[in-house]
């Protein structure tokens, strides 16, 4: 079918709550992606971080296929090896915890938060504090953690419970503590906030917080973990631990699973009955989590992101001396904030017409999140097209 077929398709039965581009894709391999008309389209946004290995990698794609005909789901009242092997990848990079299950990165959130109360429940604390252009999802509990009005229009009342506090502000965050805070909530790089950065100085903090108050410290790491940093997960540049820790997006390499891991004395508050997810865990999923684990290893990833995110970042920063519309870059490996002095969407739309794949948030800030193991020449090919887009009058 065709482009025009499709959207016709799409607008009698399917609900228009994204605002789309004219395209149709139909094919995907590492950073490229073709729509139906044959045109090419270089990815460098890798769809929020999903794609961390780019599109259908050899690797994921074998390990989906050779599950899907052994397989494709089981309750999780029974065992099944790819969901203990890909939880047992989890803690043993991260900080030693055990894993719940979910499909997505609010599904993640909401059981961080779940847990966090019910952890709390005999002491009668249950607030959650969480910062200044977060975002924690979309269910009625996450939305209220994110600490961005514009995603709480129409949904009133919210969630009681939340406090929120400006990024990187330790002092303003000291006051709002009271004796009914049970944890404190935080993406360590905020990546729909516009990619801000949590400072050494205000998570150290936040943990010594923590410790003296017996709070939980829940990092959110859904799209700033796997690998998209340089370092497995982002708190792990900070020298410090948190209680709890969500994933999504990249951890299935593409496919649909969440995340959450805790510290084993605060993950058994947990207890059979309290919380559950249908879908949680299948095999499916948690096979191409165990592949991108596997991928990160075999090809020395880690290495890469450092690398080419080093030479990504003073690329950007030599365009800034040229062009003036740039206002700031920042980032840490492949998690890069182009911030302007105007609204990006424009330049987004003549960067997609032009055949790259960027994405622009809070308005402002384009995002460059290109696959863990894009190449130098996929990176200069895609500054081409950024330069030629911004030159444009």
């Amino acid at each position: 079918m065709n482009t025009k077929e499709i959207k016709e398709i799409y607008d009698r039965y399917v609900i228009p709550n994204y605002i789309r581009n004219p395209i149709l894709l139909v094919k995907g391999c590492g950073v490229d992606v073709w729509d139906a008309e044959g045109k090419r389209y270089l990815d460098l946004f890798s769809g929020w971080a999903v794609s961390l290995l780019g599109h259908c990698h050899p690797n994921v794609v074998t390990a989906i296929q050779n599950q899907a005909a052994k397989l494709q789901h089981a309750p999780n009242i029974y065992y099944t090896e790819p969901q203990g092997l890909l939880a047992k990848y989890i803690s043993e990079k991260s900080f030693g915890g055990q894993c719940f299950f979910c499909n997505s990165g609010a599904e993640a959130n909401e059981a961080a938060i779940k847990l966090a109360r019910i952890h709390n429940s005999n002491s009668g604390k249950y607030k959650i504090i969480t910062f200044s252009d977060s975002f924690h999802g979309r269910t009625i509990a996450t939305v209220t953690a994110t600490a961005q009005p514009k995603y709480h229009k129409g949904f009133a009342p919210l969630l009681d419970g939340f406090s929120y506090v400006p990024f990187n502000d330790l002092e303003a965050l000291k006051k709002v503590i009271d004796d009914k805070t049970c944890a404190i909530m935080l993406e360590p790089v905020q990546g729909e906030g516009g990619i801000n950065i949590a400072t050494k100085e205000f998570l150290h903090g936040i943990r010594k917080l923590c410790d003296e108050k017996g709070l939980l410290l829940i990092l959110d790491e859904v799209q700033c973990g796997m690998g998209r940093t340089g370092k497995y997960f982002a708190y792990q540049h900070y020298d410090i631990e948190p209680d709890i820790m969500t994933l999504a997006k990249a951890l299935g390499g593409g496919v649909a699973i969440g995340a959450m891991t805790a510290k084993k004395e605060i993950a058994k508050s947990l207890v059979p009955g309290s919380h559950a997810s249908t879908f949680g865990g299948n095999p499916l999923a948690c096979a191409a989590g165990v592949a991108v684990f596997e991928t990160i290893e075999k090809e020395n990833l880690l290495d890469d992101v450092k690398k080419i995110g080093k030479y990504s970042t003073e690329q950007l920063k030599l365009l800034q001396k040229t062009y003036k519309v740039i206002k700031e870059v920042r980032g840490i490996g492949l998690m890069i904030g182009i911030e302007l002095n105007m609204n990006g969407a424009e330049i987004i739309k003549n960067c997609i017409q032009a055949g790259l794949f960027l994405n622009c948030t809070h308005d402002t800030v384009i995002r460059f999140m290109p696959p863990l193991n894009v190449k130098k020449e996929h990176i200069d090919e895609g500054l081409n097209i950024f330069k030629s887009v911004l030159s444009k009058p």
